[in-house]
């Protein structure tokens, strides 16, 4: 395949909702042509639940929004100072699975990890755990090829809201964020995943 059908956007801290439709509206006009998309960026204080989820994962009330979304998985939280990545990719381009995918996006985290000095691993369920503690959560959608959706990654953020849910339905479940093993801050994971993505992704696109 040609070079150049990987493009990056760095988009800030967006409301979830907005950037939940302006995936939708792009998946929906893509053609089988066009480049895939990698989106970094934070979002304002929101729970998500995943399609298989209900209200029962939330172990009490809270002010923060709730949006039941079309992704897989469970509720999970996002927030400030935590990185969200998007991937819009044409599945059927790349020959790849649900399950490929997935793969794929838990080796970019583990591999971004090893590159601070910290052991990370997957679990049973998607995402990538230190020390028995999820730090990564991964949801992803196909429509018509392409996924949209992504994961999360923690870094320096309030982790309290987590305790008002059964985080990824799971009640033992514990999470963790970049902070607690290094002083690197989102603005340099974010550099450094960006650069992981290009070289382990454009690859695919020669």
């Amino acid at each position: 395949m040609n070079k150049g059908l990987l493009k990056i956007r760095e988009l800030g801290r967006q409301d979830f909702v907005d950037t939940w439709s302006s995936m939708m509206n792009i998946v929906l006009s893509k053609g089988k042509e066009d480049s895939d998309e990698v989106w970094f960026l934070e979002h304002q204080p929101v729970f998500t639940l995943g399609i298989s989820d209900s209200n029962n994962n939330f172990l009490k009330n809270t002010d923060i929004p709730v949006m039941r979304t079309d992704r897989g998985g469970k509720v999970t939280y996002h927030g400030p100072g935590q990185l969200v990545i998007y991937f819009i990719f044409n599945l059927r381009r790349l020959g790849w699975g649900p399950k490929k995918m997935i793969f794929e996006l838990e080796e970019l985290i583990v591999e971004l990890l090893d590159t601070y000095g910290i052991n990370s691993e997957r679990g049973e369920i998607p995402g990538v755990f230190v020390e028995e503690k999820k730090i990564a959560s991964i949801g992803i959608k196909i429509k018509r090829g392409f996924t949209y959706h992504g994961m999360s990654l923690n870094i320096d953020m309030d982790l309290e809201p987590f305790s008002s849910i059964n985080p990824c339905g799971v009640s033992s479940m514990k999470v963790t964020q970049l902070k607690e093993y290094t002083d690197i801050g989102l603005h340099q994971v974010t550099k450094d995943l960006k650069n992981l993505v290009k070289l382990k992704f454009e690859n695919h696109f020669e």
